[in-house]
């Protein structure tokens, strides 16, 4: 465990220690933490490692630009200590988080922004029920959620999820989601 006082000290500091999970502050001295996020990110002996932004500025364009960067997660510091726990677990099993509050913000900006789909070939290599899991997780449903409406096993549909990514070269559930629409797989008002 480790803390860091600026984003190049917590880079540093990520290299030395090599942690599953980092809590990242948006607004920093020197480097930024988005800016430290996207190096952490590109760096492959930090592959396992997993940014969540903490900020006290809920605004859309930091979220736009932590999630390219590479953050897994996306917080505003009025998290509850017990989802702040609970977002370090999900992050940590590889899944990405964001707070509830901005997720409607985001879901809304993403379909408001959205091209036409493009053709669904590149699905081609996946199997009709990864299309069906990848479908879901465009829905925003998680692994549990996912087993409970395919009727399988959590572990299933984990794999099934791991398996659409390494398909189609996905870094994270978020590249999943992305895909799910650009592909027109899932429509914008498609929520459950």
């Amino acid at each position: 465990m480790g803390e860091a006082g600026d984003g190049a000290e917590a880079v540093s500091l990520t290299k030395t220690l090599v942690p599953d999970v980092v809590l990242m502050d948006i607004r920093m001295p020197g480097t930024d933490g988005l800016e430290a996020t996207r190096l952490i990110a590109e760096d492959p002996r930090l592959s396992s490692v997993r940014v969540v932004i903490l900020t006290t500025f809920g605004l859309e364009e930091y979220l736009f630009e932590a999630l390219r960067d590479g953050a897994y997660g996306f917080l505003v510091k009025g998290t509850e200590p017990a989802e702040l726990v609970n977002a370090v677990r999900v992050v940590a099993r590889g899944d990405s988080l964001i707070s509830p509050s901005l997720t409607r913000r985001l879901v809304a900006e993403f379909a408001s922004r959205a091209k036409a789909p493009r053709p669904a070939k590149e699905l081609d290599i996946l199997t009709e029920r990864e299309r069906e899991v990848l479908a879901l997780v465009g829905e925003g449903l998680s692994n549990d959620e996912i087993a409970g409406h395919l009727f399988m096993s959590p572990a299933t549909a984990r794999t099934h999820v791991s398996r659409a990514m390494t398909k189609l070269g996905a870094r994270d559930r978020t590249q999943l989601v992305v895909i799910a629409y650009e592909t027109g797989l899932v429509q914008p008002g498609w929520l459950r």
